[in-house]
């Protein structure tokens, strides 16, 4: 049994005799789901995960402060919707925005757009906030700024209260992901 599904059961959690835990709610559940797919695609593609557990932020720069880590340092994984309907990842450094002009010529493309909060989840199975390539319901392609490469940086874990920390170099080998300057 691994920390964070201790952590996720609380004390409502029964282990069922081989190490795995009940979730206490449906909140819980969910939140179990997401992050076990996160663990299991990023196995499935090379990449080492660490998944912690954090308290709720208002702002990714309290989130990053309550990591301690740079805002640099978290990585928004955003779902971009292409003109034809399917989608790709972009992998932004917390402390940047996305370049719409630099992104569609990453892509190839002249017109990209942010879904819906509802087509974000049909997307990936992930709610905002949540989202990241990994466990993705869809391999959609990856995107990922120039800047990130090198670091350790933290993402989105497939759960509300959880960040995923990757060698962003792993995650980029393991997604075969595009490298370019896509923010500003």
């Amino acid at each position: 049994m691994d920390d964070s599904s201790r952590r996720l059961g609380g004390d409502d959690a029964s282990a069922d005799g081989r190490g795995h835990v009940a979730p206490a709610d449906e909140a819980d559940a969910v939140a179990l789901a997401g992050t076990d797919r996160v663990r299991a695609d990023a196995e499935a593609h090379g990449v080492t995960v660490e998944i912690v557990a954090r308290p709720a932020a208002d702002s990714l720069e309290a989130a990053a402060d309550l990591l301690g880590l740079d805002p640099s340092d978290i990585v928004k994984s955003l779902v971009v919707k292409r003109h034809d309907g399917s989608f790709v990842f972009a992998l932004v450094p917390g402390d940047r925005q996305i370049s719409w002009k630099k992104l569609r010529a990453a892509v190839g493309v002249n017109k990209l757009s942010l879904p819906s909060a509802d087509v974000a989840l049909e997307a990936t199975g992930y709610e905002r906030g949540t989202i990241t390539p990994l466990g993705s319901t869809t391999a959609w392609p990856v995107v990922a700024d120039s800047r990130i490469v090198g670091r350790r940086v933290a993402m989105g874990a497939g759960a509300h209260g959880f960040s995923a920390f990757v060698l962003a170099d792993e995650l980029l080998a393991g997604y075969d992901a595009t490298v370019a300057d896509i923010s500003d």
